[in-house]
């Protein structure tokens, strides 16, 4: 059994992960994504691990290399499929949404005329996201079209053309909180509310100053979730969740899913209930 584990740091997760197969016996070969180099066109077929589980941080390396082991025989947790879809928020909303998930509502617009008749269907105050990034990373609340037409005309600046790819959603009145559920396998294994502070503002993201305080896996709740992994394959995730008017609604998926402040308030080694997944995928 050959278990890989490809990465970009050493973030605490990882470190966390590398001491949870330790202590199973269990080694983790390290893939350097900065360090690789893929024989594209010679050895073509040569499967050099049974499982590797994908934690790069850059979403394109994350991409190729994810393809490339799957196309040699190698399982990747979570797929290239999951990761194509779950990297792009245009692309798990739509899939989202057309597996009868709960999700806000949400428009995708090329150019600035067409975001603002968006705006004006969705009503103010709107979410406004790049459709590729993490960490909360220049996702706004847009309150009038003031703001809106400064968000755009920023936006239209850039260089990068990702980020004339307007994306815009509704804004959930949430009670200051959401909550991130994480799913291993089949299993809901845990979950935290996110809470937003003076720090972190109306965004409730730990790694932006928000906190953690454990959530209770209710059927509701994991019934959600699994259907929501349902639209990207079997895997690990994390499921972000908001409590609306109407009730839960999936706004995200993590493909690859951080921990480290989770761990604690619940009560649950995550890490090592993600490596036993690792060794049971291996196995079947």
């Amino acid at each position: 059994m050959r278990l890989g584990i490809c990465y970009t740091l050493v973030s605490a997760e990882n470190k966390m992960l590398t001491d949870a197969a330790k202590k199973q016996g269990v080694e983790l070969e390290k893939i350097v994504d900065g360090e690789a180099l893929l024989e594209v066109t010679e050895g073509a077929g040569k499967r050099e691990y049974d499982v590797i589980l994908q934690r790069s941080v850059s979403y394109s390396r994350s991409l190729y290399l994810t393809y490339y082991f799957e196309r040699h025989g190698t399982q990747v947790i979570s797929s290239y499929n999951a990761a194509r879809i779950c990297g792009d928020k245009m692309l798990c909303s739509l899939e989202l949404a057309k597996a009868g998930v709960p999700t806000p509502r949400t428009y995708v617009a090329f150019a600035p005329e067409s975001a603002r008749q968006a705006a004006s269907r969705l009503g103010f105050p709107l979410v406004m996201k790049p459709v590729m990034g993490s960490w909360a990373r220049m996702v706004h609340r847009i309150n009038d079209k003031d703001s809106l037409d400064a968000a755009l005309e920023s936006r239209e600046e850039m260089g990068n053309p990702w980020q004339k790819v307007y994306y815009l959603q509704e804004h959930v009145n949430k009670p200051g909180r959401d909550i991130r559920v994480f799913v291993v396998g089949d299993t809901a294994i845990a979950g935290i509310y996110r809470h937003s502070t003076e720090k972190s503002g109306w965004i409730t993201n730990t790694g932006r100053g928000g906190t953690a305080s454990k959530c209770d896996i209710t059927p509701e709740l994991s019934e959600i979730c699994l259907r929501a992994v349902k639209t990207v394959g079997e895997g690990i995730y994390g499921v972000d969740l908001m409590e609306s008017g109407n009730g839960l609604v999936v706004h995200e998926i993590n493909h690859t899913t951080e921990f480290r402040n989770s761990v604690a308030p619940t009560g649950v080694d995550i890490p090592t209930k993600m490596i036993e997944y690792l060794v049971k995928r291996a196995k079947r």
